[in-house]
């Protein structure tokens, strides 16, 4: 039941960050900053799909994605289209990798754990990727609505 909840929650999301970052009037308002707004749309939509990719993807998917975090607040000026197309091979990431795990499996500790904060299973971990795709998402629509005039 938690994994069917994750896959419809991440695919909601996903899809509703694809929604914003088409919605911007003017693509280059997507990488606009601005007094206290330190990050941009186009960087938050960059730094989801990295994260969605390896903490989901290589992690528990293998899929040998290799992020270089660096670079998702630092690349500026990625087509609008590219970064739709990011989103799009995301959710196909993640329910593939999803569709591969046993309920089972979500009690299981997850292989970085180091790295959790206040938790340690697979399924902590794939809320907590949900939650944090649940804030940048939150952030990249207010950016939308201050900035894309």
């Amino acid at each position: 039941m938690l994994k069917e909840s994750l896959k419809s929650l991440f695919t909601r999301d996903l899809n509703k960050l694809k929604s914003e970052i088409e919605s911007y009037q003017k693509e280059e308002q997507l990488w606009l900053v601005d007094k206290n707004i330190a990050n941009s749309a186009g960087n938050l939509c960059l730094h989801l799909v990295g994260n969605l990719n390896t903490f989901v993807g290589a992690e528990l998917g293998k899929t040998g994605y290799v992020r270089n975090r660096e670079l998702e607040f630092s690349l500026k000026d990625v087509p609008r289209a590219e970064l739709v197309a990011k989103v799009e091979d995301t959710i196909k990431v993640v329910n593939t990798t999803l569709d591969g795990l046993s309920e089972e499996e979500l009690v299981n500790d997850y292989p970085l754990v180091k790295i959790v904060v206040g938790g340690s299973s697979v399924g902590f971990m794939l809320v907590h990727l949900s939650t944090h795709l649940a804030y940048h998402l939150g952030q990249i629509n207010y950016h939308r609505r201050l900035l894309d005039i």
